[in-house]
């Protein structure tokens, strides 16, 4: 049976990305349109050929649909996902959950509560890099983990195709981290492989706007490990980069080359780099979303990063706000 979606907002930049995606899926179909801004929801209507409506509630009491993909405002995702939980509507939402913890947890309390599925859009977590990453640092060849870096940044801010509301402190609820540095942030979060008891984080204005356009975060654990978080919208020819290091290894991906190298005193190679092959990616989040709504499934791993992402980056806010180091486990949830 076709799972009916309707489009919560078309705000964010990868909106069509996720449209293109339910219209390519052979058991979803998008079916009705809002948006918080007319002309924008009823151009978009036009285009996919279904109705536009005024309101969100208009839309979830249509008996046209049975999820939602949300791409509204970020200060507007605790409105927009209790209300179509409570609707019944199964979710699919562009990261962050929410700007803070305390909004996090009355979200997922009424996903709970109406039984709907919910899936986050955490890309990098299904990428045939990170499959390997995590294949490696399982098998123990970087020994105990100390050091890991992830860094992600473009020249939106610079050459101009980021839209102006992105750099709105109020709807985004940040700027180049809470939206380029979710990825870097979760993650960094896996490869420690251990909680985050401290996030110190620094922002950078190279352009003048009310939101960081440069901004790097430092995690901190318990057994010493340390991670550093980087984004950016104001650096040319920045390639995504991660590194792990490990007491008896280190593994690159992405320095410039899509290749994953690694050094480990625990194989015959050590004195040499070697490349290592990737994996396919896993399904979408997109995919599993749908496969948890046709299963009766929840997306318990997806969710709980989903929560600590929310975490990590409601701490580097306030760090850089108060110029002092923050422990996640600290803020109100």
């Amino acid at each position: 049976m076709t799972i009916r979606v309707g489009k919560a907002s078309l705000w964010h930049v990868h909106a069509w990305d996720y449209i293109a995606q339910a219209q390519s899926h052979p058991d979803t179909a998008i079916t009705a349109v809002w948006d918080e801004i007319p002309d924008r929801g009823r151009e978009a209507a036009e285009k996919l050929g279904v109705p536009y409506y005024e309101t969100l509630g208009g839309m979830l009491d249509s008996g046209l649909l049975d999820a939602v993909i949300v791409d509204a405002p970020t200060y507007r995702h605790k409105e927009v996902m209790v209300e179509a939980a409570r609707a019944g509507k199964h979710i699919f939402t562009e990261k962050v959950i929410a700007t803070t913890s305390a909004d996090v947890s009355e979200i997922v309390e009424e996903v709970e509560r109406a039984g709907v599925k919910l899936t986050v859009s955490l890309p990098r977590l299904n990428e045939g890099y990170t499959l390997a990453i995590q294949d490696i640092l399982k098998s123990g060849r970087l020994g105990r983990i100390t050091y890991v870096r992830v860094r992600l940044s473009h020249d939106g801010a610079l050459a101009g195709w980021l839209p102006e509301h992105f750099y709105n402190a109020e709807q985004c609820g940040g700027g180049a981290l809470i939206d380029l540095g979710c990825h870097p942030m979760y993650l960094s979060a896996l490869f420690l492989g251990e909680p985050v008891t401290g996030v110190s984080a620094t922002f950078g204005y190279v352009t003048g706007r009310e939101v960081e356009d440069n901004a790097q975060a430092t995690l901190s654990t318990a057994s010493g490990a340390i991670a550093s978080v980087e984004a950016g919208f104001v650096n040319a020819h920045s390639p995504f980069a991660v590194e792990v290091h490990g007491t008896e290894g280190t593994l690159l991906y992405g320095t410039p080359e899509n290749k994953l190298l690694l050094r480990s005193k625990r194989d015959s190679s050590d004195s040499e780099w070697t490349e290592q092959s990737l994996p396919e990616n896993r399904e979408s989040a997109f995919e599993q979303w749908v496969r948890h709504i046709q299963e009766g499934t929840t997306a318990s791993e997806n969710v709980a990063a989903a929560i600590e992402l929310t975490r990590l980056m409601e701490a580097a806010n306030r760090s850089a706000r108060e110029g002092q180091a923050i422990s996640p486990r600290e803020l109100n949830a």
